[in-house]
């Protein structure tokens, strides 16, 4: 037996005197067909509106608000308002979720963007987006996102262009951080649509802008001339001899270690013991990459050159002799008293390096590009194999889809060869220092 519905006039002295049944009950204004009230158990009251959007066929039940909040009049004619939607075929809750979409923020976005279930974003790509929304985008964080026009993105990388953030020209500062603005619109887009199910942004005004104003880069090749390899490396070998601390040293042999595996610095710089793998036989060394803790996801194990196992022995005595002396021993290869607990800046020796070599800049990416020019310049190692060892993906289509890309030990000779190239310039370069006659002998086969 069902329970006829209860219609009465709504007053507020009707509402005031509904009482709560043991589950939600609901009650029918006479006046409004399809406006009513729906009492909880524990007594709330709350307003709703209910009704069929014209040419779908669809019920639609939206709650107006709380009692107290809306009066019965207040109530009704809200009730009138999405009822007469409903009649020209609109779904009230379609455009309230629209209405809302438009207003969600830059932030909110990021936060949505970083919070994907099943895709999530290492905490360097994380961490970069959010200083690009924290700095570059200050002034738009907390507006909403749809509000950001083509001219707003012109003007922003026009400024970026000129001044950065800190009065300093950033022109590939400006390109990277509006990339991750045209990222973050391309995801409103599909996670925000608008009631008719259009896109909540229509014309991404990152993409719109860029056509015109976008600088085109031309790729970056900077690395260490072939010439200087040698220099460069005595060079480090000279400022390990006077480390100002304990980070400082970290931060000279992780700068060794990046020229030796040309691995990419955030790879290296968090690198833990228990993924280095160290034995008698210098050949059978190798570390390892999971795929969370690199760019292109692919768990990787990489061959060790006997220059790098020296290096990490050495890393591992000065472990080994901090525990001695009770001091704690971190998981890491790089420890540092930074946050992270891991070197987080290669800037001081970078700087010796480029007044050493005479060079305006120097990175750790250069690095990788250094380890690819000796590879492939000076050892005759093949390309695919240096893609390889340097955790990209192979580019040909049969290398792509038909080598071997996680277990690389087999290419230890590779490796080893750049190695001892960079040892034996080293040498060469220590004896001029030190005020030898050196003539370089050719390599034999």
């Amino acid at each position: 037996m069902t329970t006829a519905p209860k219609r009465a006039k709504f007053t507020k002295g009707y509402v005031d005197r509904v009482r709560p049944a043991a589950k939600d009950d609901f009650h029918w204004d006479t006046d409004v067909k399809g406006f009513g009230l729906r009492i909880t158990p524990t007594g709330k009251i709350t307003f709703v509106v209910q009704g069929r959007v014209e040419g779908t066929g669809k019920e639609a039940r939206l709650t107006i608000g709380a009692y107290g909040v809306f009066t019965v009049d207040q109530a009704r004619d809200v009730a009138r308002e999405h009822l007469r939607t409903m009649r020209m075929g609109g779904d009230p809750r379609a455009i309230k979720k629209q209405d809302e979409a438009m207003k969600v923020t830059l932030r909110q976005v990021a936060d949505a963007y970083f919070d994907r279930p099943g895709q999530p974003l290492r905490e360097s790509t994380k961490a970069e987006m959010n200083r690009h929304i924290d700095k570059v985008f200050a002034n738009w964080r907390d507006k909403p996102i749809a509000s950001i026009t083509i001219e707003d993105c012109r003007q922003r990388h026009r400024e970026m262009c000129e001044h950065g953030v800190d009065g300093r020209p950033a022109p590939g500062q400006a390109q990277i951080s509006l990339v991750t603005l045209r990222t973050l619109i391309n995801f409103a887009n599909r996670r925000y649509p608008r009631a008719d199910g259009t896109p909540l942004i229509p014309v991404n005004p990152v993409k719109a802008m860029a056509q015109d104003d976008w600088k085109t880069f031309e790729p970056r090749t900077r690395h260490i001339d072939l010439n200087h390899v040698g220099q460069a490396w005595y060079a480090l070998d000279e400022m390990r001899l006077a480390p100002k601390n304990t980070d400082a040293l970290a931060a000279i042999d992780l700068v060794r270690f990046l020229m030796l595996t040309g691995a990419r610095r955030t790879e290296a710089a968090a690198l833990t013991w228990d993924r280095v793998h160290l034995y008698e036989d210098a050949s059978k060394c190798w570390w390892h990459l999971r795929a969370e803790d690199n760019k292109t996801a692919n768990e990787v194990q990489l061959p060790l050159s006997a220059q790098a196992v020296a290096l990490l022995k050495e890393r591992r005595k000065l472990a080994d002799e901090a525990k001695k002396l009770g001091k704690p021993v971190s998981k890491f290869v790089f420890p540092s008293r930074a946050k992270c607990g891991h070197v987080s800046d290669t800037r001081a020796p970078f700087e010796r390096l480029c007044k050493t070599l005479a060079m305006t800049g120097l990175s750790a990416h250069d690095l990788r590009r250094t380890y690819v020019t000796v590879g492939f310049s000076a050892c005759d190692i093949e390309m695919f194999k240096l893609e390889l060892l340097t955790n990209h993906v192979p580019e040909g289509v049969t290398a792509r889809h038909y080598l071997e890309t996680s277990d690389l030990r087999r290419h230890h000779s590779a490796t080893q060869r750049i190695g001892d190239y960079i040892e034996r310039e080293a040498a060469i370069a220590r004896a001029k220092a030190t005020g030898g006659n050196v003539v370089a002998l050719p390599q034999r086969a």
